[in-house]
């Protein structure tokens, strides 16, 4: 999950309350200290730099939307991360190649390469899409199948056998 560079203090949460209040500069000072790991997690489920950075930037349009409805229940990472996995894959689905290509196989073209990227993060755009999200869902970010069906809106059983795909295919790219 989208977990803090430091733990929250005091001078987050104060910057937090004047955000919700209107305050431009400590909205500026919360996108700063948090849009690096967005973006990363917007990469992650797209598996493209310039449709995670379009996606960054809705996600912030609705943070600031949103932050006065923040009631400080669970901290403001795990709300932000809620916030941005719905997002991108909410507006993922209305996407009008996602309607007519992924119900037929869940194929998407591939990225190219992002040489700037290492490790798995090099390899997860090469996923096809479900495959992909359902990895990034599973193993990067902690959730459970039931959870990745009900978000990406198939079964869990589905959810299951695109994580195994998408494993198999990130073996073959590594050997």
């Amino acid at each position: 999950m989208l977990a803090p560079t430091d733990p929250p203090n005091e001078i987050e949460q104060a910057e937090l309350h004047r955000a919700q209040q209107g305050d431009r500069n400590a909205f500026s000072r919360v996108y700063q200290r948090h849009h690096r790991r967005t973006y990363a997690l917007c990469l992650r489920l797209l598996g493209h730099p310039a449709k995670a950075e379009d996606a960054v930037q809705e996600v912030y349009i609705r943070v600031w939307q949103k932050l006065p409805q923040f009631r400080f229940e669970s901290s403001f990472t795990t709300w932000l991360h809620r916030l941005t996995v719905n997002l991108v894959l909410n507006e993922q689905q209305k996407q009008p190649w996602w309607q007519k290509v992924l119900p037929l196989d869940g194929v998407e073209e591939p990225a190219q390469a992002d040489p700037n990227l290492e490790g798995l993060d090099r390899l997860l755009p090469r996923l096809p899409t479900r495959a992909r999200q359902v990895f990034v869902l599973y193993a990067i970010e902690g959730y459970q199948h039931n959870e990745i069906a009900t978000l990406l809106k198939i079964r869990t059983g589905t959810s299951k056998a695109q994580y195994h795909r998408a494993r198999e295919l990130l073996k073959e790219m590594l050997s």
